[in-house]
């Protein structure tokens, strides 16, 4: 007998298209899972932003994977409110993100505020803070493009969203 805590664990293996290395648990996008019987079950997402371009092949990743689990019936709820925010991240997502070479978010950034002052990211590889804005905007527009001084490699930061 399939339970809403088997589905969870499901999940888990659903990876972000646009990210590999962390799981849409990981991310926080999952926000309610629905047993409605051993058939049919509903998901509720919440996308990182209102366009998303990766919330189609994540809702395609869980039916798939919960397809492959039995599953007959498999409803994906998208829902905007409220707003996705980086706190729906899990510690060990964030640890990943770093591990792959992307700057996790971090709660003391100005994202969003282009009139802040500049705000030092750690790097990812060497993990200096002498690092500066390039771009606001990295290779998705969850990211924003940064450079380290230090050992002069470029890296993307995923914003902070609260």
């Amino acid at each position: 007998m399939v339970t809403e805590q088997h589905i969870w664990e499901f999940l888990a293996d659903v990876q972000d298209p646009e990210i590999p290395v962390i799981s849409v648990l990981d991310l926080g996008v999952v926000r309610k899972v629905d047993l409605i019987d051993q058939q049919s079950v509903d998901v509720t997402v919440t996308p990182t932003y209102s366009g998303c371009p990766a919330m189609s092949a994540i809702s395609i990743g869980i039916r798939m994977k919960l397809l492959s689990k039995g599953f007959k019936k498999i409803n994906v709820i998208h829902q905007l409110s409220p707003a996705w925010s980086t706190d729906w991240m899990s510690e060990s997502g964030k640890k990943r993100l770093q591990e792959y070479g992307i700057a996790p978010p971090q709660p003391q950034s100005h994202d969003g505020d282009l009139f802040s002052e500049d705000v030092h990211i750690e790097c990812p590889r060497c993990h200096s803070v002498d690092t500066k804005l390039i771009s606001q905007f990295g290779s998705t527009a969850c990211k924003a493009l940064y450079q380290c001084e230090s050992c002069h490699e470029p890296f993307d930061y995923f914003k902070c969203h609260h």
